[in-house]
């Protein structure tokens, strides 16, 4: 009877690596190439949708430091390390940043982006929460560059790189 049930056996067990072959390859591939990711919110407006957009996200320009300002990356939240945000770099390491003022009362300041960090806004400038608020964000944390959006179709296209 159990001579009987070991082909059957064995070919689940075959079929089951192959299942995790494929999902450790999507995993990987997901994690260090590329994915397909949202970028939900009005932070990035007129450049996303605030109802979302679905974006490509390549994730090789961050680890061979290839990132420049313009740039639209994903990054791990400084202040959420559970939350992703999708914004603009502004300034890399040693470059100086005028920072707007996000209040009517404030002033222009001026930041000199420390080594190791990159200096994120939002488009929108009146509604994001970026290095504004919360300074420049370690490096470490960027995550990919957003090179495609692929939804909604009438906004289907190349992400460009520029300083707004």
């Amino acid at each position: 009877m159990f001579q009987a049930l070991r082909p059957l056996a064995k070919e689940m067990l075959e079929r089951a690596g192959v299942v995790v072959q494929f999902g450790s390859f999507i995993y990987c591939f997901g994690t260090y190439v590329m994915d397909v990711t949202t970028c939900v919110g009005p932070s990035m407006l007129p450049s996303f949708n605030a109802e979302g957009n679905i974006i490509f996200v390549e994730h090789i320009s961050p680890r061979l430091g290839r990132l420049k300002a313009g740039d639209v990356v994903t990054a791990q939240s400084p202040r959420n390390p559970n939350a992703v945000i999708c914004k603009r770099i502004l300034g890399l390491e040693g470059d100086r940043i005028r920072v707007p003022p996000t209040m009517p009362r404030d002033s222009i300041r001026l930041v000199t982006v420390p080594k190791g960090h990159v200096w994120l806004q939002g488009d929108n400038q009146f509604v994001s929460r970026d290095s504004r608020e919360y300074g420049p964000v370690p490096a470490a944390l960027v995550k990919g560059k957003v090179v495609f959006k692929i939804w909604p179709p009438s906004q289907f296209g190349h992400v460009e790189s520029r300083i707004p």
